[in-house]
């Protein structure tokens, strides 16, 4: 799991879900009180409610379910359920619980009943909820990282080594230059003593095979680009972002076959102008 991974649209995410868990405790229907009348003889029902369970619980446990399926979706490795991604079920039990919401605020008002403030919290909530599951991962600034990761310094040329004049101290998952009197190792892979990929220091870093065939390097792209199964499925699985260093662990003519921090892998069919580590 590694919570790097999570975008400020996934903050969105669990912000929204914090807040529609709070709309379901409060008055969801209430029962409308004439002018005088004791509070005695008022009645309210909140979003846990058995008399009206399957209205919200399509509003309310399926939102927040599925805005907890689109995080979980980039904390672990890439995960299918019937053919669709968590991210997909998430996003799909979300904009079905926002057609719920609206439909009741609408449409569904039973006689002598006014709407809660619970009921139109949650309506809300779940816009802005759906609004961020849909197009969170085409806005750039919901793109952005979460965490707020380290600015990574200017990279060394294509093909450069590690530890050279102006190569960077060691950015997020990426490799640190040479140790004092230890040689760099080849192809930009990690040196002896540097952490290797979501590794710990003092692991042990991708060996250079034998014989001049491929061995895995760290790299990073000029600007964003999309990472496609490795099936040949036309649909982005990821999309590396600048700054970013990311492990090559295979090439295919010129494409390669590349590892994201959180363990998915897929084929950079665009190498032009990449950084090598």
């Amino acid at each position: 799991m590694n919570i790097r991974s999570l975008t400020r649209g996934d903050g969105v995410v669990i912000g929204a879900a914090i807040l529609l868990f709070i709309a379901s405790f409060l008055d969801f229907l209430a029962v409308e009180c004439p002018s005088g009348a004791p509070s005695s003889a008022c009645s309210s029902w909140n979003g846990w409610s058995s008399d009206f369970a399957t209205t919200t619980a399509g509003i309310f446990i399926l939102g927040v379910v599925g805005a907890a399926l689109v995080v979980v979706s980039h904390l672990l490795p890439q995960r299918n359920l019937f053919g669709l991604t968590l991210e997909q079920w998430g996003t799909a039990f979300v904009v079905a619980a926002a057609f719920s919401s609206t439909w009741t605020m609408l449409f569904s008002h039973p006689d002598g009943l006014e709407k809660g403030p619970g009921q139109i919290m949650g309506f809300i909530v779940l816009l802005v909820l759906a609004a961020a599951t849909v197009v969170g991962s085409r806005l750039p600034a919901l793109k952005a990282p979460l965490m707020g990761a380290a600015s990574p310094q200017p990279a060394a040329p294509y093909g450069g080594q590690p530890g050279q004049v102006g190569q960077p101290a060691g950015g997020y998952g990426y490799p640190g230059g040479a140790q004092q009197g230890a040689a760099p190792s080849p192809y930009g892979a990690p040196a002896a003593g540097q952490p290797s990929y979501g590794g710990q220091p003092g692991a042990a870093a991708p060996a250079a095979a034998a014989g001049g065939e491929f061995a895995p390097f760290w790299f990073a792209v000029p600007v964003a680009r999309p990472l496609y199964a490795e099936d040949g499925s036309a649909t982005p699985i990821a999309e590396l972002a600048p700054g970013t260093w990311y492990l090559a662990v295979e090439q295919r003519g010129q494409a390669l076959v590349a590892q994201t921090q959180d363990g998915r892998r897929g084929v950079l069919q665009d190498t032009t102008g990449i950084q090598r580590g």
